[in-house]
């Protein structure tokens, strides 16, 4: 089998998915915190990540509307 020839397809870049880099590494902070912090609460940790997945989505649409200009 020969290796990819097509010059456009060697230089194609995959875009970053911001909503799903930042919301997976905020579900994997609070699990390391649900872990080793025992008196943590839920109901403290609820405005956190549901505050968290709304940053990441801002910065989602923000990355989105630099990409199309």
């Amino acid at each position: 089998m020969a290796p990819e020839t097509d010059p456009a397809r060697r230089t194609r870049r995959h875009r970053t998915d911001w909503m799903a880099l930042l919301s997976g590494l905020l579900f994997i902070v609070s699990g390391i915190l649900f872990i080793s912090v025992p008196d943590l609460e839920p109901l403290v940790m609820l405005p956190v990540v549901l505050g968290g997945l709304g940053l990441a989505g801002l910065v989602s649409i923000l990355a989105r509307a630099v990409r199309r200009q």
